[in-house]
């Protein structure tokens, strides 16, 4: 009963490929089914070679006639391995408008899918901005996972967005992708959390691409790892969420503040000057 959201600040640091790994790799017990809420237009329709119906739009259709817990399942196909996905239309215009049409009462028909008991929707988010039709879906999520490099250049735009990530959900933390400068540099100077961090496999990020390779070879990867380790924080973290969203809503009258992102505004320009 989850929600995950992944998404990036600039630039492509793999956010649908981490999102299929995170789903692959999520600790058993629980069924995960990644959504493509990329509004810059999905990739899964010509990796995998899937129909173009049913998906996203097909989905945001649907939505019309209601939000019902099971309607996700309604509207995914089966990756090769077996994974579950809603695939996103190629088009930016089509995925906006698909993302606009599913997002009008909020995220609630992918919130609701994932309430269902044993259930983890992944929602592939893409590269969002301040007015991207996603902001629902983060705002919903409970975690938001932010993928960026740790380079000068992504680590710019990390520093000029923390605000308004802030805005988009509490439950945000950071994973870095590739080789830069150390992760606990990164979180210490920018006053972030990074829960992990994913190495450059281009093997593993190939198999999970949907490119030919022994079928364990996601799992034993470099990429598999990290990315198991992440799904488990994430699970964690999310157990912890629901924790207190429930004791929330015990304290009748009560008005819960929301805490804050962990970030020390006071560094947001600290990177400056910082030498590799």
């Amino acid at each position: 009963m989850t929600l995950v959201a992944l998404c990036s600040l600039k630039g492509s640091p793999g956010v649908t490929t981490a999102a299929l790994g995170l789903a692959a790799r999520w600790p058993a017990g629980e069924l995960p089914v990644v959504v493509e809420c990329d509004a810059a237009g999905g990739d899964l329709l010509a990796r995998f070679r899937l129909e173009t119906s049913p998906g996203l739009v097909s989905l945001a259709a649907a939505v019309r006639r209601g939000a019902d817990a099971g309607l996700v399942w309604q509207h995914t196909q089966r990756l090769p391995g077996g994974l579950p996905v809603v695939a996103g239309p190629a088009g930016a215009e089509q995925a906006r408008a698909a993302l606009v049409q599913l997002t009008s009462a909020g995220a609630a028909v992918l919130r609701r899918a994932a309430d269902r008991p044993g259930t983890v929707v992944v929602a592939d988010c893409g590269q969002v901005g301040q007015s991207s039709a996603t902001q629902s879906i983060l705002q919903a999520a409970d975690v938001v996972l932010l993928l960026a490099r740790s380079r000068d250049d992504a680590l710019s735009h990390v520093v000029a967005n923390l605000d308004a990530a802030a805005r988009w959900s509490w439950h945000a933390t950071f994973v870095l992708v590739g080789g830069g400068y150390p992760t606990s540099e990164v979180a210490s100077t920018l006053g972030i959390e990074v829960i992990g961090r994913l190495p450059d496999d281009r093997h593993g990020a190939a198999v999970l691409g949907g490119r030919p390779g022994r079928r364990s070879a996601p799992a034993q990867s470099p990429l598999g790892r990290a990315l198991a380790r992440i799904a488990a924080l994430a699970a964690s973290r999310a157990a912890t969420t629901h924790r207190w969203k429930e004791g929330v809503a015990d304290l009748s009258g009560a008005d819960p503040s929301i805490p804050s992102a962990g970030r020390n505004s006071s560094l947001h320009n600290s990177w400056e000057g910082v030498s590799r």
